[in-house]
């Protein structure tokens, strides 16, 4: 845990004392080993990030004065229109999103996705709260991702993408079979988002490619080898992140 996140209930006093309990303060005192008069760095849920000082430390709770003074690191710039993967993998993926900078995720129904994942008990909103907050507690970012469901494929793309993602949104599409890779189709996105339509391990069914593509997504392809859900998300946010010159330095 990199950055002890808060919620604004937690801050009293003139909000510069916050007193956490439950998970986050056993982790301070098993993992960081903190002490009274340790500085932890801390930020506030779609707030600012500052400095927080133990000022009281037990296994269950950890009381802090709180400073703070920055802004959270900017988003990837990236959105993502994606088929529901297995409810299993999507907890860690919605944790390295989070983590990534990526601000917006779409999770849509498919043809090649099973239908019971929409029911599983992991995407209840307490659940995916959890592994965001994990993933911006990891990358010291505040700012939750927008995650909605859509168990519709057509009506959402037909009726609703636009709002989502306007004209002047890069929409880009990944798919196994495509002439050319990412770098072929990008351009500069400027001010304007980039989304990218990531289908499940089996790929987009063509019906799907063809109402995506008459919305103006441009079709590539992430290689010759077909790669895991988890593992393509974070291969093509940073290539993103070469191609628009804002790869973070090593």
């Amino acid at each position: 845990m990199n950055l002890v996140l808060l919620d604004a209930h937690e801050l009293t006093g003139d909000r510069d004392v916050a007193v956490v309990r439950g998970p986050r303060a056993r982790h301070i005192h098993a993992v960081h080993r903190a002490a009274v008069g340790d500085t932890l760095r801390v930020g506030l849920v779609d707030g600012l990030v500052g400095e927080g000082v133990v000022t009281a430390i037990a296994p269950d709770e950890v009381s802090l004065r709180v400073r703070l003074f920055e802004p959270p690191p900017g988003g990837a710039g990236v959105d993502l229109l994606l088929a529901l993967p297995r409810p299993k993998m999507l907890r860690r993926l919605l944790a390295a999103i989070a983590s990534m900078g990526i601000k917006r995720i779409v999770l849509v129904n498919s043809a090649r996705v099973e239908k019971s994942y929409f029911d599983s008990p992991l995407l209840l909103p307490a659940a995916i709260d959890e592994a965001l907050r994990l993933g911006l507690a990891q990358a010291r970012d505040t700012v939750l991702p927008e995650v909605r469901f859509e168990r519709r494929f057509r009506p959402f793309v037909e009726d609703q993408l636009e709002a989502c993602w306007p004209d002047s949104a890069q929409r880009l599409l990944a798919h196994p079979v495509a002439a050319g890779g990412l770098a072929d189709v990008w351009r500069s996105p400027g001010s304007h988002a980039t989304v990218i339509a990531i289908g499940p391990e089996g790929g987009w069914v063509p019906f799907e490619v063809d109402l995506l593509e008459a919305r103006r997504f441009q079709r590539f392809s992430a290689g010759s080898r077909i790669l895991r859900v988890d593992t393509v998300v974070p291969f093509l946010v940073g290539q993103c992140a070469l191609l628009s010159g804002a790869a973070p330095a090593p």
